[in-house]
């Protein structure tokens, strides 16, 4: 079986293909952009890791020129800010794992909120953000979004006087159960 790179399947992909995933890459819409390498490329035997392949060489290619996708503030009075437009009483803070291909593990601050019963996502905690919001500080074991959940939703419960909820701080799993009232 013969090995194609990156630039080689770039290259195969039709100059619209191309362009569209540029544009894509350049908003910082990396999954957008992986779908449509895929999909152009599936019939001439491209993969979705081959596809993630290509997509991360433009990343590396436009570099400064991507337009970021912001991260989620973790300070107290922005996530206070926000847990005061949730459509009910917040009954509780809570840290929840998730993770996809482009962001590996990270953790979800939610506000659990009552009357009505619902969850409004508070901040998105990836790695980048929690190392940008810890700085230097020791984690010790934890995965740098957990220990940045910890700090962040503790001081945002003791601020809202409520209970804050993280069931699997040491360990990703996104599978736990949830906050039961």
């Amino acid at each position: 079986m013969t090995y194609i790179s990156a630039a080689d399947w770039w290259d195969l992909l039709p100059a619209g293909v191309r362009e569209q995933v540029d544009g894509y890459v350049l908003q910082d819409a990396r999954m957008r952009a992986v779908r449509a390498v895929f999909e152009a490329g599936r019939a001439r035997g491209l993969g979705l890791v081959d596809a993630q392949l290509v997509v991360h060489e433009r990343y590396l290619l436009h570099g400064d020129r991507i337009a970021r996708t912001p991260e989620s503030p973790l300070d107290l009075e922005s996530l206070a800010a926000r847990a005061a437009g949730a459509a009910g009483r917040v009954v509780v803070i809570e840290a929840v794992w998730d993770g996809d291909t482009v962001h590996d593990w990270f953790v979800d601050l939610l506000a659990v909120t009552a009357d009505p019963a619902s969850e409004l996502r508070l901040a998105t905690i990836y790695r980048s953000t929690a190392v940008r919001h810890l700085g230097d500080v020791d984690l010790g074991p934890l995965h740098p979004s957990a220990a940045a959940a910890e700090s962040a939703g503790r001081a945002l419960a003791a601020h809202l006087a409520v209970p804050f909820h993280f069931v699997s701080p040491h360990t990703p799993d996104d599978q736990v159960e949830r906050w039961k009232p």
